[in-house]
């Protein structure tokens, strides 16, 4: 069982930021990825980013790219995702969640999820 928090979100004008914090617990492995998804109302789950957890390369999806970075504390199980040059089309619930699967594109992929937090942009 690996529990999931999530925090950092909020309410933010466009071009500013915000870093969202998702720390684990519980039973994992080297073997894992974390990743970051958001859910826009009305849109399904769309990829943000993932870190497999031993090599720590990002990937990203390609409407945050060079805006969005992920980045962990290996000591405190912690992912975080800073966000820049937020625009109010980034405007949803984020979530982060864990897999043990190769493909970490796909949220289908992912057997625990974080409660979600609310990013909210403004225009």
């Amino acid at each position: 069982q690996v529990q999931l928090v999530e925090s950092g979100g909020g309410l933010v004008q466009a071009g500013g930021s915000l870093r969202l914090s998702c720390a684990a617990s519980g039973r994992t492995s080297s073997s894992y990825s974390m990743g970051w998804f958001r859910q826009a109302q009305g849109k399904g789950r769309e990829f943000v980013g993932a870190i497999p957890w031993t090599s720590g390369i990002t990937y990203y999806g390609n409407s945050v790219k060079g805006r969005f970075t992920i980045s962990k504390d290996n000591a405190k199980n912690t992912m975080y995702l800073q966000m820049n040059s937020l625009k109010p089309e980034d405007t949803a619930v984020y979530y982060c969640g864990v897999t043990w699967d190769g493909n970490f594109y796909s949220d289908a992929n992912y057997r625990y999820w974080g409660q979600g937090t609310q990013v909210t942009v403004s225009s």
